[in-house]
């Protein structure tokens, strides 16, 4: 399959869940991708699986110096990119009176101040026509229990979206957003979860969610490609990709 032969795309968090169901299908239709992530292990990993396909760069998105780095890696290995996908982010369960000003911040820096600072040093790098996508949450709106945090860094976050949106129209640069709902990754979409409470995470969001099931990384990942190379007349968007759990649908009686 080359229904990506010839395009260039750099994936941020791009080394597990819906992250890496996006890489894999760039990879599997001929695009070249830079992914990062975290975790050495994880980059690892993932250059023991792909090889020479991928470029694979350990960054931390909250750090402005690995941000620049970045910058120099993607026009070093890419040169112009027609896609930067932000997928990195992380999500602590906390109830609001719970909250630390060290959880807060780490938050706020990995799913909204670093996501900005990406934006601002790759654009450069992205050709007239291009297309970025970020990766929101359900949880951007409404009152979601244990979420506070989580919740108003993603309302942020689409509201960069909206903003660049406009801001890059005239290189017609489109931005858009998927907002996924639970889907059935490695981490469930929550940090330090044991297995017992990633179970009773997942038996949750097949109990609430109208399609009666979670969704998988793969469905995120096309949605993602979707706005990303079809959607050429939308930008400013958010899809939800959530089995209906955002759109409040009632199960027939």
């Amino acid at each position: 399959m080359t229904i990506y032969q010839g395009k260039k795309a750099a994936v941020i968090g791009g080394t597990h869940g819906m992250g890496l169901a996006t890489v894999a299908r760039l990879l599997d239709g001929g695009a070249d991708v830079l992914l990062t992530g975290r975790n050495e292990g994880n980059i690892a990993t993932i250059r023991e699986t792909f090889g020479a396909r991928v470029h694979a760069l350990r960054s931390d998105i909250a750090d402005l110096n690995d941000i620049a780095v970045l910058g120099a890696a993607v026009g070093q290995k890419l040169g112009t990119i027609d896609l930067l996908h932000i997928n990195a982010g992380i999500s602590e369960l906390e109830a609001f009176d719970k909250v630390t000003e060290a959880s807060y911040d780490r938050q706020f820096a990995i799913n909204t101040k670093g996501a900005f600072f990406t934006v601002q040093r790759l654009a450069p790098l992205i050709r007239d026509g291009g297309s970025i996508v970020f990766t929101s949450s359900v949880a951007d709106e409404g009152g979601y229990q244990g979420m506070s945090v989580y919740s108003a860094t993603k309302a942020a976050l689409v509201s960069f979206a909206s903003v660049f949106a406009a801001e890059l129209l005239p290189r017609g640069i489109r931005v858009n957003t998927v907002s996924p709902g639970f889907i059935d990754t490695p981490t469930k979409g929550a940090a330090g979860l044991t297995d017992a409470e990633r179970a009773e995470f997942k038996a949750l969001g097949d109990a609430v969610t109208p399609m009666k099931r979670n969704g998988t990384a793969d469905e995120v990942a096309r949605a993602v490609l979707f706005l990303a190379f079809d959607a050429t007349f939308t930008t400013g968007a958010k899809l939800a990709v959530d089995g209906g759990l955002g759109q409040k649908l009632s199960t027939p009686a």
